[in-house]
């Protein structure tokens, strides 16, 4: 009898502990690695990738681009939500879109534009709920800048260390113990992120390079994908200095702990 009220608790509490999945693209080239994983957590051929191209000035061509680059390793269906500024309409469609998707994928472009379209309450916790229910999402530059609480706009001062010169928004929030950064290396985007990490030393700060993604599950355990580099910048408490952690392809990361991982 025991055996059998254990085993059902166990079922109850089953899809309260499915996996978050977050797959961050730096910008540039999309890894390969990243998108098959993308595809895999989607559900491969019986699933569906939700587009969501707001950020771009070009929407449809953007979608396109992505679209191209899925077909070229599966048949998995490629969808384009409801293109930006939504009508209510248009809302309607795109929250019926989202309802069955199995993948959400955000472009890049202006990160402002997508966190325009999210005021909309409704939209944002609709987003949210969808991550909660084990739909993996995954984003590039801009797509991924929104990942986090706290968002980088691209807006300010970046010639000096001093996060009060750095304009920060509100983000999807779907990571929140870290402050992401994108085309990390390649376009030395450290100043900004050291400098917003020692105003908020409760944070990570987590700078994606260019060809590179950051697969991260449960808001905890990430892994380096793609072709370059992840740097993880933590403040020392208490203090004026900071350590930093270089990770290359294939290392993991406990956001968490705060420490590599095997």
């Amino acid at each position: 009898m025991r055996l059998l009220i254990f085993l059902i608790c166990l079922l109850n509490i089953t899809p309260l502990l499915a996996q978050e999945r977050l797959i961050l693209i730096g910008g540039g080239k999309r890894p390969t690695d990243a998108l098959n994983k993308l595809i895999e957590l989607s559900g491969k051929d019986k699933g569906k990738i939700l587009v969501i191209p707001w950020a771009s000035g070009e929407q449809d061509e953007s979608f396109e681009a992505f679209s191209k680059d899925i077909a070229a390793l599966s048949g998995i269906k490629v969808e384009k939500a409801a293109v930006s500024p939504l009508t209510p309409d248009t809302k309607a469609v795109f929250l019926q879109q989202l309802s069955t998707a199995t993948g959400v994928f955000f472009t890049g472009g202006d990160q402002t534009r997508i966190m325009a379209v999210l005021q909309d309450e409704e939209l944002l916790l609709a987003l949210q709920n969808q991550y909660k229910k084990q739909v993996v999402f995954a984003g590039t530059s801009a797509g991924t800048a929104i990942m986090s609480q706290k968002m980088i706009t691209g807006e300010g001062d970046f010639k000096v260390i001093d996060g009060s010169k750095v304009e920060v928004k509100k983000g999807l929030g779907l990571l929140t113990n870290v402050i992401v950064d994108q085309h990390f290396i390649k376009r030395q985007r450290q100043n900004r992120l050291i400098g917003l990490i020692f105003q908020n030393p409760d944070l990570l700060g987590v700078g994606i390079d260019e060809n590179t993604a950051l697969y991260i599950e449960n808001n905890r355990l990430a892994e380096v994908m793609g072709e370059s580099q992840v740097m993880v910048f933590e403040a020392l408490k208490n203090t004026r200095e900071m350590k930093f952690i270089l990770l290359e392809k294939g290392e993991k990361f406990d956001l968490k702990k705060k420490k590599r991982v095997k």
